[in-house]
């Protein structure tokens, strides 16, 4: 520094400002945090994404418990530029909830914005430019939400992925929500819903999914 010069010019005022670093130190983080959760979900596969896993479960949440409030926030939408990324924010948003609350009414917070990422991602055609082994979780959040849109999807996958889909279809026709969640949100049970479970009910979308090979999109 020469002499006589302030120290406040050594550095910027951008610079001294915490919200100008905080956000500088999320975009240098972004892409590595997308891919972490990627990364993470491709490697639990398929035994542990359907399944109830008390110990995935909990190593989910450690991991990614600050990842998904951000995005709970509405603050990792800058992650939809990319099939990948927005993938990575699709997985934090639809099904990091479902484990990490796993019997709680916060399983279901962020359904709305992963319905909303989910569709403006397919719009774009994310979904066939995205990981082939991992294409299912764009559409998971219709399942969640939006069966009409959600059947027409599943037929991308083939089967057993259409089936379970025309299923979700089916349930929401008959009963206009899922019985399976009247507990959990505190919603009285009709006798037609108890009825419904007791004799098997809802089974679940993803233990039969497979994700199948596709082209992808030129």
């Amino acid at each position: 520094m020469s002499p006589g010069t302030p120290a406040t010019q050594a550095q910027s005022p951008a610079a001294a400002d915490p919200v100008f670093n905080r956000r500088l130190r999320e975009a240098l983080a972004a892409p590595a945090e997308a891919a972490a959760v990627i990364d993470f979900w491709r490697e639990a596969g398929l035994t542990r994404w359907f399944a109830k896993d008390a110990e995935f479960d909990r190593a989910l949440r450690d991991r990614f418990l600050t990842a998904y409030e951000t995005a709970r926030r509405g603050e990792l939408f800058k992650w939809t530029a990319s099939p990948e990324k927005t993938l990575a924010l699709l997985i934090l948003l639809d099904q990091f909830p479902r484990n990490a609350f796993r019997g709680t009414r916060r399983m279901y917070d962020t359904d709305p914005l992963a319905l909303g990422v989910a569709r403006a991602a397919v719009d774009a055609g994310y979904d066939l430019k995205g990981p082939p082994d991992l294409q299912l979780f764009f559409y998971l959040p219709f399942g969640h939400s939006d069966q009409e849109r959600s059947a027409e999807l599943a037929g991308r996958l083939g089967e057993p992925s259409l089936s379970n889909a025309k299923r979700h279809h089916d349930i929401i026709h008959r009963f206009g929500r899922f019985p399976h969640r009247n507990v959990i949100l505190g919603r009285m049970m009709t006798e037609k819903e108890q009825r419904f479970l007791d004799e098997g009910g809802f089974a679940g979308y993803g233990r039969a999914c497979r994700p199948r090979p596709r082209r992808r999109r030129s």
